[in-house]
Formats: C-alpha cells, sequence, structure tokens
C-alpha cells in the first residue's frame, strides 16, 4: 500500500517569535534553522522580512540546505499593483526559496481590518501569489480566520481559498487563528473544502492551541484530508501556543492508525533524536523542559515502584504506548532503572565514540551523566560539554592547559563627573607546558572580564582560539534564594562558522561561568585536531 505524503512545516521562528517572553537575534535565528533542518522538517518559515531589522538581516542570505527557506508576509495592499507595493517588493527580494503570504479569510476582517471590498481582498491574493510565482518562488498563502470566517460567510471564505488555488499557490493553509475550532468541526469544513474543488494534497492546517486542541484539530485536518500540517517546536507561539509539532511527529510516525497510511519526512534515525531536538530549543529558550511533554518529557516514560513498575519489568508494553527509544527517551523505573545504555551507545557513536556495551566504563559514564543532571547540568543542549566528558571517562583527551586559579574583582565607584561606575577586573593563572602565564583584563561585567584573562595569553595555543567568539551567554537559577544553584550555558563559534555549547553548574555564578568557558576552549582545541565529532557542533 502506497502511503501518502504529510509535509512538516516549522514556523517556531515566525509564529513562535510570537511568545511572551521569547525574542530571537539573528543568531538565535541561526542555531535554530540548523536544529530544523538537520532533523528533516520540510519547511522552515524564518519570520518577515522588511518588518523589522533581525527578520531582514536573517533573509540576506539562504539559512537551510535542505528544507525549504520560506518568508512571510502580507499579501498586496488593495488599490496599489504588485509591482508597486513596497512591502511585496522586499518580500520577493529575500533570499527564500518559498514565499507564505498571510491572507484574510473573513469577510469581517476585510471590512474592519483592511478597510477595502471583497473582490479588492481576492485580487491581492490573486496578484500576490503571481508575483510570487513570476519571481521563482514556491507560493503559498495562510488563509488568516479560515474556520471562524467559513462559519460566517462559506461563500467568502472559500472564494479565498480557490483564489488563491487558482493563482498558483502550491499550499492554502487553513488557519484557525483565534484558536477555538472544535475538532469535529475542522473535519467538516475541511471536507467542503475538498468537496468544493481543492485537493487536499494542496491544503494545509495551521492551528492554535486556545482550547488545547492544536494537535488533535491538526490531526482532525489530516484526516479529512489536508497534507500540510503547520506548528512550532514545543508547541511554543503567542497567547496558549501553536501545534506542537514534537507532538505530532511522535505521533504521525508511532501510532499506526498513522504510519500505516501516511509517511513524513522523518524516519526512524531522525526520529530517535526528537527528545534532543525538543530539549535543545527549550536550552537555547533558556527555559526547562516541560516534563510531562508527550514523548519526549523526563516523566513521560517514568514509572514509581509498584505495580505499575513490576508490570513494566515484565514487559514494557504493559504501561508503555510506544518504546521511549524510539523518540530518544529513556525509561525510568524508580526501583531499578532499565533504560538508558542504548541510547547512550547511539549518542556516543554519532560522535565517533565506540564502546561496547558490557564495557564498565560505560555504566560509569552513564553514573556520572545521571548524577551531574541530578545536580543541574543539562547536557541535551551543551552537546560540546557532553562529548568532552564522554571522552574524559572512557578514554583521555590532551591536557593542553591546567588553571592554577582565577580571581574575579568588582568595584563600584563614582567617576570625576559624579557618575556611578562599575568596574569589573579578572586574573587568571594558567600553566602551559610547564610555564605559568598570569593575565589581566578589564569587561563589561565579571564573566566578560574573566573570559578576556583567561584567553589573552595562551603560549603557544594563541593562535589557535584568536577566532573564538562567544555567541550567546545564559544563566538559568535551579533552585530559589541567594545561595541558588545556577546553570550557565555558553554557546562558541569560530571563523570557521561552527557552533558548539557547554554548560556549567556551581552555586556561584562565576564559578558556573568558568567551568562553561574552559569546556569552549577546550573544546576548540578538540576540534582544531579534529579530535571531537561533528555532532555536538552542529
Amino acid at each position: 500500500m502506497t502511503r501518502e505524503r504529510i509535509y512538516l512545516f516549522d514556523t517556531t521562528l515566525r509564529d513562535g517569535q510570537q511568545t511572551p517572553g521569547v525574542d530571537f537575534s539573528v543568531e538565535d535565528k541561526i542555531a535554530i534553522s540548523n536544529l530544523l533542518d538537520e532533523f528533516g522538517f520540510d519547511y522552515v518559515e524564518g519570520g518577515y522580512p522588511g518588518a523589522n531589522p533581525t527578520d531582514t538581516a536573517f533573509f540576506s542570505r539562504k539559512r537551510t540546505e535542505r528544507a525549504s527557506f520560506v518568508a512571510f508576509g502580507m499579501t498586496k495592499r488593495a488599490g496599489i499593483s504588485a509591482s508597486n507595493d513596497p512591502g511585496l517588493s522586499t518580500l520577493l527580494q529575500a533570499q527564500s526559496d518559498a514565499v507564505c503570504f498571510v491572507a484574510k479569510s473573513w469577510d469581517y476582517h476585510v471590512r474592519v481590518a483592511l478597510g477595502c471590498s471583497n473582490d479588492e481582498n481576492l485580487e491581492s491574493i490573486r496578484d500576490s501569489v503571481q508575483a510570487a510565482r513570476g519571481a521563482s518562488r514556491e507560493a503559498m498563502v495562510d488563509c488568516e480566520h479560515f474556520f471562524d470566517g467559513y462559519k460566517a460567510n462559506p461563500d467568502y471564505a472559500l472564494a479565498c481559498a480557490r483564489t488563491a488555488y487558482d493563482a498558483g499557490a502550491r499550499w492554502i493553509v487553513l488557519c484557525d487563528t483565534n484558536g477555538g475550532t472544535q475538532p469535529h468541526e475542522v473535519r467538516e469544513i475541511v471536507a467542503a473544502v475538498i468537496a468544493a474543488g481543492i485537493p487536499g494534497t494542496a491544503l494545509g492546517i495551521h492551528a492554535h492551541d486556545d482550547t488545547g486542541q492544536a494537535v488533535a484539530n491538526s490531526l482532525a485536518a489530516i484526516e479529512a484530508g489536508c497534507r500540510q500540517i503547520q506548528g512550532t517546536l514545543n508547541g511554543i507561539g503567542e497567547r496558549c501556543g501553536n501545534a506542537n509539532l514534537v507532538t505530532l511527529i511522535g505521533t504521525l510516525c508511532l501510532k499506526d492508525v498513522y504510519a500505516s497510511r501516511f509517511e513524513t519526512a522523518i524516519d526512524p534515525e531522525r526520529l530517535s533524536r526528537l527528545s534532543s531536538l525538543s530539549h535543545a530549543f527549550d536550552e537555547l529558550l533558556n527555559r526547562s523542559p516541560n516534563h510531562q511533554a508527550p514523548y519526549v518529557g523526563a516523566s513521560a516514560f517514568a514509572t514509581k515502584a509498584g505495580i505499575h513498575a513490576s508490570a513494566l519489568l515484565k514487559d514494557p508494553k504493559t504501561y508503555e504506548h510506544v518504546a521511549p527509544e524510539s523518540v530518544g527517551n529513556f525509561r525510568k523505573v524508580m526501583v531499578s532503572d532499565q533504560g538508558g545504555k542504548s541510547n547512550f551507545i547511539n549518542a556516543l557513536k554519532r560522535r565517533g565514540i565506540e564502546v561496547a556495551k558490557d564495557d564498565p566504563k560505560l555504566d560509569t559514564l552513564i553514573s556520572i551523566v545521571k548524577e551531574r543532571e541530578a545536580s543541574g547540568y543539562a547536557y541535551e543542549g551543551a552537546d560540546a560539554s557532553f562529548e568532552l566528558l564522554a571522552r574524559r571517562t572512557l578514554g583521555t583527551i590532551p591536557e593542553f592547559f591546567s588553571i592554577e586559579g582565577f580571581r574575579v574583582m568588582i568595584e563600584r565607584r563614582f567617576d570625576s563627573l559624579g557618575r556611578i561606575k562599575i568596574v569589573s577586573e579578572a586574573v587568571v593563572k594558567i600553566v602551559v607546558d610547564g610555564e605559568t602565564h598570569m593575565s589581566v583584563a578589564e569587561g563589561d561585567g565579571p564573566v566578560n572580564a574573566l573570559d578576556k584573562a583567561l584567553r589573552k595569553d595562551f603560549g603557544k595555543y594563541q593562535h589557535e582560539i584568536d577566532d573564538l567568539m562567544l555567541a550567546d551567554f545564559k544563566v538559568r537559577i535551579l533552585n530559589g534564594g541567594t545561595e541558588a544553584i545556577t546553570r550557565v550555558l555558553i554557546e562558541s563559534t569560530d571563523s570557521s562558522g561552527v557552533r558548539w555549547w557547554t554548560v556549567g553548574v556551581s552555586e556561584n555564578i562565576i564559578d558556573a561561568s568558568f567551568q562553561a568557558l574552559m569546556d569552549s576552549v577546550i573544546y576548540k582545541l578538540m576540534k582544531n585536531r579534529e579530535l571531537a565529532g561533528k555532532i555536538a557542533a552542529e
């Protein structure tokens, strides 16, 4: 039986950025787009070029290798030709493979928000799609408020979708913008659109989670005939969020009712990295992962001692709806931890580290990782630190240098004009080949000063780290009070464009930062010698 293709459209970088408290930099967007592209999404929507400096800079070049890179924007304005609309021109000049236009499909919005006639709105849809196709872009149209619009005026909502399709749009995406539509309504309305002559192979679904049913509504649309799903990593998005693509991928790939009928670009190997993808993204957001998230949460396959645990030990299928390793997760049974070894072996293999299942050093590594994670370390978002720990435990890594000690001083004083001035100074003593180098540096804050001092004089290795740059620095407090445990996550890069992440944990934020800085430098030196795997830096 030939399975039908479901296309996965990720809008984390565009619609996900509407999440309160989320504000991606260009560097954040590059890192996330790399995660999405490598994982296997069909479409990565990068943002709205022309709307803000960040998105404009992000679209100065194509940011994906495999996935279609999508620019989002408005259709042309009513009363202006497509060739004279500056917004449309900016959109078509962006370095993208496809353009996704947002178009009103509820006549109430056409009248109130756009202030134009229904026919003028249809003209804007048609001309914009044709302009995108004329610029050799794949065109798609997000029919905003489609479900509410259909319930209010089905003929006009269908006319909007039909106009986009007839103009040559590859995808017409039906949007539940307010997030209040119920699954049975989604099925009925999608079926009506298909009956009206727009094939399901040209239809997508964009669901919001305001009633907690974005995933259910997306699956209902698939059952009714849609063949593209839009959503975000971990369901981030405005208000209550968007459809969670992580959950949808697990269900589409592992539940026979879907897997027997449909296929996606996510093969079993990629699926086994689903948990890592979800957790790495949360680390980039500097937030704690949802422990009870379906498939990928730390508690998704956790069972306390008792009758459930006893049954699990006899046969995991008694209380597990899928195998945890299929999504890269772990079984956790409190009385006897049974999971983890195969996942570690696979993770190490991907980094070029071969280890036998019965090697006692592997058990040591697993024990160390579990102890460290219990104390606050998080290696899902710090692959470089994980690789260094694994190599130290399973073998050896060169001792490039050692640290005799460091000191950081912060002074608050008044300058000659009576203004408050904060001065941070750091001193680091480093030993290379038996020779001690002491460096002093001032910086914009204690961590910056420490970083400058650490990398000021590395003896014979100095030329190797001249291009090392810190791209990002995130701090998370793991418990309350002024004595709280602090986790620091540092993102580094160099002239090759490769990025890697390191982590440090301590009750002292400076010490935690220093741990992450040390790992970053060591990883850089390992990378220069091709002694470190590629995965950690991808």
